[in-house]
């Protein structure tokens, strides 16, 4: 039987992760008396295992990448090979710093942070090593590991997952990426800056899938010009070691050999014997279910982050643990519009999108409600300094507001701030129109865009 804490918590938070330190920072901000019990390290897959150490492999590529193609420019620069013990140790650096930063901040908020494996004993209740931890309400917020397939075992050694890709000591010589998602293609993009041979394996008709139509097209003549490989359209059958790697077989036939397999499927909720189901909270294939206010069907008990089957993205994770902090407080917050949350796949070249695709727009609205319009990054003169090439597909409701921006091109995440606003305000081409971008910056390319939806283009065709 675990003791019980002295303190009645008004919010015990298990997991660590952006969207269970999200709601502790913003509840303890807002007076609520606020534990978090985490069992590994502050700041969760994202910080440690996700976006950060990935990120970070994408720009040490892209650093390679510049060196090989100096010459281009003027510059005599040559590349001599990776290092990966740099790599890692730039790498580990840049987690390194955000972590000490984000134990500062939790620390400075008064939170009491319990490292420690924790288990949902009650619907008031969470049982970490011995200790009962008793709150007025409870935010589930595990989070999720690297998924496979069944029959296939990610061993760590020629079958890795993402987790194990970050921290590999080599770079490999060739490598199979299983699933041609956000994961697979900006592994793919690192591996091959990095001088990888890489062939992509993606059993639906296009890399990006969630992507509009267009963005996954750009992306995969980019990634054929790189002399990245992808089979699409063809699922995954087995896999078996050879002498020197593996090889993968796939329902239509081909087979593929490699040094390395990469499962990058996507990932799943980590909530198996956790109490979950024991203390009444409803579930599906593992998610716990939520409204659009995070709230389980168990009253004192919500859920955030990858745990429950929305957009998994560390900016959703955040949003949705800071709008269970302030309903707890007491504030009236308003619900995630999740077609407004903005998406980037950091691979080369990137792809970054908010709002709807096309073919959404069209079911919502009707086919012949739906405009579009394609803005290439050739008219742009900073993509052009910049080498890079790529389009902006704006999705218009028929004399009403945009309510879908794509976008391919290098750094064009970097653009989908204002493709934000500009979704989320609901703005009219014209609106956006009359708003004077800097010049030359690539931003102008999105302003460039609304002007010729506006129907007065300057750098573009009519």
């Amino acid at each position: 039987m675990a003791k019980d804490a002295s303190t009645v918590f008004d919010l015990v938070i298990l997991g660590g992760g952006s969207g269970g330190y999200a709601a502790a920072l913003r509840g303890a901000q807002l007076g609520l008396d606020v534990a978090l019990i985490e069992k590994d390290k502050l700041g969760g897959t994202c910080l440690h295992r996700g976006c950060i150490p990935t990120k970070a492999l994408l720009h040490a590529g892209e650093l390679a990448d510049q060196a090989r193609e100096g010459a281009k420019y003027g510059v005599k620069s040559s590349f001599e090979g990776i290092d990966m013990a740099g790599v890692h140790k730039y790498k580990d650096g840049v987690v390194s710093g955000l972590y000490k930063g984000l134990q500062g901040l939790v620390a400075s908020r008064k939170i009491t942070y319990v490292e420690g494996e924790g288990r949902l004993s009650s619907p008031t209740s969470v049982d970490v090593d011995g200790q009962r931890y008793e709150g007025r309400h409870i935010l589930l917020a595990t989070g999720s590991v690297p998924k496979s397939l069944p029959g296939l075992e990610i061993d760590g050694n020629r079958i890795i997952s993402s987790d194990h890709g970050l921290h590999l000591d080599r770079v490999p010589e060739s490598a199979i990426i299983l699933g041609g998602g956000v994961i697979g293609v900006e592994f793919a993009s690192a591996w091959k800056s990095f001088g990888t041979d890489v062939t992509i394996v993606e059993g639906l008709p296009h890399l990006v899938p969630a992507e509009d139509e267009n963005s996954s097209k750009l992306l995969e003549r980019a990634f054929r010009k790189r002399g990245i490989s992808f089979s699409l359209g063809s699922f995954f059958e087995k896999a078996e070691y050879t002498d020197n790697g593996v090889k993968v077989s796939l329902a239509n036939g081909k087979e593929f050999e490699a040094e390395v397999l990469l499962v990058a499927i996507g990932r799943g909720p980590v909530s198996q014997g956790l109490g979950y189901e024991e203390a009444g909270v409803e579930m599906d294939r593992g998610f716990v279910l939520a409204d659009e206010y995070c709230r389980t069907n168990v009253p004192t008990i919500s859920a955030v982050g990858d745990l429950i089957p929305t957009l998994q993205l560390a900016h959703v994770g955040f949003a949705e643990g800071i709008l269970v902090a302030e309903r707890l407080a007491g504030l009236n917050p308003v619900p995630v519009d999740y077609d407004g949350v903005p998406r980037v796949t950091y691979c080369h070249p990137e792809v970054a999108s908010v709002g709807v695709t096309e073919e959404k727009a069209k079911e919502i609205y009707g086919a012949d409600k739906v405009v579009t319009l394609k803005y290439n990054l050739a008219g742009n003169g900073r993509s052009k300094i910049l080498n890079t090439t790529g389009e902006i597909k704006l999705v218009q409701v028929r004399d009403g507001a945009v309510v879908g921006v794509h976008m391919v091109g290098d750094r064009m995440g970097e653009q989908v701030g204002e493709a934000q606003l500009i979704y989320n305000w609901e703005a009219l081409p014209a609106e956006v129109a009359q708003l004077i971008h800097a010049h030359p910056t690539q931003s102008e390319a999105l302003g460039e865009a609304h002007l010729a939806l506006a129907g007065k283009p300057l750098h573009s065709h009519d």
